[in-house]
């Protein structure tokens, strides 16, 4: 037996605690001593016979006889090298000899910096991977020998202390914008030399600066620099070699783009664009998995009360507070119950949950798990758009490492606890988004929204005991977990408690992830965090919970960010879309937009909403067409009210909402459309008309070779005319006229 080490026994209070319930679980409670320490140490497994109740000899004996046991200590890194059938005819052979060739050891030896240790397994389980290897619980697949060298190489540069971790943005944003091809070519000219490492992490909120490559020193952040291009690559590989970082200043982020981050308290955002979103090592580097570990030590009820002191409501739209869902579902009668996340983000301009299960899917998972604990829950359910395969990617490669590190699944972290999460994709229905439509879909049914009572937490999936929460909510609970539901209430306002996560986009200069505390005003999110408005406009009105929520005046930037207050407008809180609107933007044909996207997602079930949106829709086309008439606003109201108050769920409910708000701060435009046959933004095609003043036009002739069916025409150097008839009003010739010769009435 190994000689006696000197070791701190705090750490192993956890699998002491297991032994205090069932002495059966002895296997469990060394598991996770191990897990603790990296081997089992000599004078652990005395205190875990001396509380087992057993010999030494037993404890040993068990140790020495399951190959998953270490008596002596391992490297930093322990690789996990399978010999499956799959993996040996896939070129398991050509893997472990560049490992042995790269490290300088063979299977069981440990490198003299201690850094790695190699072991081989009979079967990972991951045959459709082969061949493959795992690191602390992270599975790597497809491995070639190239791949195998590059990853032992980054976490060698870890390991040292001194290397630099190279963070490249690749959210969706990010990707769009170029990242992946950074990312490929900084990997490309890593060396064996190189001290630095290069990851992918989620989208840290700035989309208006993708591609974003930050490097970092441990936790502190040396450098961000955005806007990044492979060319750009090249330097940033040359700057990390030599510190010298002059020749990439042109990159750094400046102050003022800084500042859209250095305004805003991150919770629910606190590890997106920081964490490798599919490294389990990671995630559990910054405290992952303590929060569930504290739950699981806790009774339920004790758990819904702190959720309960904390206040949160749910992040959704409605605010209903999360600890009453989470008690009724609880207190609910019957054995089988169900846990599930609404991700079905279907409102545009809504991207928060897509970028919190791309940037950070663990903490989403621990909450869930959190919840599920709390509820009396054994399975639960991710409902996700199908539009989001990136989130659904990495959502799965996290279940699927929580399942091989003991997270998920049978008696997790050694307690009674099981719990298991699926993946359910939607089939592109915004109704479902709705509670009961979901819970339809999930069934495998039309998703056709039902009355409640009863709700969810009486009847929900498969008509047992559910509870439903959005990804923003879930993305809550561990901190309020580590930091108590107290802390989580002294952020916001008096109804309203803890942040909030909004997707700004429209017209304004930074458009990206915000997450401030409740209690900011709409200015506060528009001008100080976003920039306010691009150059040349000024800002008209914002759009709050997308197509169920309303159109906010200028004049009312003040309004405060809570649920209350947005209500107050005709507005609501929503998920979190906040679509920011100029001079440009006619308020008819805003109304318009979401009508016709709310009659299209009706689910037809109930008449006011099936009937009712399609009236409201057709009114407004003719509105936009210049063929209103006199009481069509009238109408508007009328059909409004109808539909608020028979429609069957919160679709057709909120449905009219950006059409009365529109028509109660900008009555006049909907006027002039009638009256006049006037759109005062110059923005409904019908109702405009370009021309090009003779005086003014230099001919150019840029806006002759862009205009997409070729109306315009004249010599070079001449004044050009626009053929009306042909004209289709698109404004193309308008936004890339330098001289100000083309007008529009």
């Amino acid at each position: 037996m190994p000689e006696q080490a000197v070791i701190d026994l705090e750490p192993l209070a956890p699998a002491l605690r297991v032994l205090d319930d069932d002495h059966s679980k002895l296997i469990a409670a060394m598991q996770m001593a191990q897990q603790a320490y990296g081997y089992l140490p000599k004078r652990a497994m005395e205190e875990i016979a001396q509380h087992a109740g057993v010999g030494l000899a037993k404890v040993y004996g068990i140790a020495t006889f399951y190959s998953f046991f270490k008596l002596e200590p391992v490297g930093i890194y322990e690789i996990l090298l399978c010999q499956g059938t799959a993996c040996h005819v896939n070129g398991a052979d050509s893997i472990v000899t560049a490992i042995q060739q790269e490290l300088g050891i063979t299977v069981g030896q440990t490198t003299e910096d201690g850094v790695f240790t190699l072991t081989e397994v009979a079967c990972l389980g991951c045959c459709s991977m082969a061949p493959c290897m795992m690191i602390n619980g992270q599975t790597y697949g497809h491995l070639t020998p190239e791949t195998t060298i590059r990853t032992l190489r980054e976490l060698r540069a870890i390991a040292n202390g001194g290397g630099l971790r190279v963070a490249v943005g690749e959210g969706s944003c990010g990707i769009a914008a170029g990242a992946g091809r950074v990312e490929r070519v900084l990997r490309a000219c890593m060396t064996a030399t190189d001290s630095f490492s290069v990851h992918p992490v989620g989208c840290i909120g700035m989309c208006f600066l993708e591609p974003i490559v930050d490097v970092y020193d441990g936790d502190k952040l040396l450098h961000r620099f955005v806007k990044v291009q492979e060319k750009d690559a090249f330097d940033i590989v040359a700057a990390l070699r030599t510190g010298n970082f002059k020749r990439v200043e042109r990159l750094e982020i400046t102050d003022e783009d800084a500042e859209f981050l250095n305004k805003q308290t991150r919770i629910a955002l606190r590890h997106c664009g920081i964490l490798n979103p599919t490294s389990l090592a990671d995630y559990r580097a910054v405290g992952g998995f303590q929060q569930l570990d504290k739950v699981l030590h806790m009774s339920p009820d004790d758990v819904i009360e702190e959720v309960k002191k904390s206040g949160i409501g749910g992040r959704g739209g409605a605010g209903f507070p999360t600890w009453f869902k989470w008690r009724s579902a609880r207190d609910a009668e019957g054995e089988e119950k169900y846990l599930i996340c609404n991700a079905d983000e279907g409102d545009p301009g809504a991207f928060m949950d897509r970028a919190v299960i791309e940037g950070d899917p663990f903490n989403l998972l621990e909450g869930m798990l959190i919840g599920a604990y709390a509820i009396g829950a054994h399975t639960g359910f991710v409902y996700i758009r199908a539009e989001y395969p990136l989130a659904v990617e990495r959502l799965q490669a996290a279940i699927d490492q929580l399942h091989e590190a003991g997270y998920l699944g049978e008696h997790i972290l050694g307690t009674d606890f099981s719990c298991d999460i699926r993946i359910m994709m939607g089939s592109g229905a915004f109704v479902c988004g709705e509670e009961t439509a979901l819970l339809a879909s999930l069934e495998g049914n039309r998703g056709m929204p039902r009355l409640k009572p009863p709700f969810p937490a009486q009847s929900g999936y498969m008509g047992k005991p559910s509870n439903i929460n959005n990804v923003e909510t879930y993305a809550n609970i561990t901190w309020i977990i580590e930091h108590g539901g107290d802390a989580f209430a002294a952020i916001g306002t008096e109804g309203s408690k803890g942040t909030k996560v909004f997707a700004v986009s429209g017209k304004v200069k930074h458009g990206g992830l915000v997450e401030v505390p409740m209690g900011k005003t709409l200015h506060d999110v528009i001008f100080d965090i976003a920039g306010g408005m691009q150059e040349g406009h000024e800002f008209k009105a914002v759009q709050m919970g997308g197509p169920s929520g309303g159109c906010i005046p200028a004049s009312m930037d003040d309004t405060l960010i809570d649920y209350a207050a947005l209500g107050a407008t005709g507005a609501i809180m929503g998920s979190g879309g906040m679509v920011v609107m100029d001079d440009d933007t006619c308020m008819v044909n805003t109304a318009k937009f979401f009508l016709n996207f709310t009659a299209n997602e009706s689910c037809g079930k109930c008449v006011p909403c099936r009937i009712g949106t399609k009236r409201m829709l057709e009114i407004l086309t003719r509105l936009c067409e210049g063929k209103g008439e006199e009481g069509d606003i009238e109408k508007l109201e009328e059909l409004s009210r109808a539909i608020c108050d028979g429609a069957m769920c919160g679709l057709g409910q909120t449905a009219p909402n950006p059409v009365l708000t529109t028509i109660k701060y900008f009555r006049d435009e909907y006027e002039a459309h009638i009256r006049d046959c006037r759109c005062p933004a110059h923005e409904c095609q019908d109702l405009i008309t370009l021309t090009i003043d003779p005086d003014k036009c230099t001919g150019c002739d840029i806006c002759a070779r862009k205009c997409p069916v070729q109306c315009i025409s004249g010599e070079r150097k001449e004044p050009h005319v626009i053929d009306q008839d042909a004209c289709i009003h698109c404004k193309q010739c308008y936004n890339l006229c330098h001289f100000g010769a083309i007008t529009v009435e």
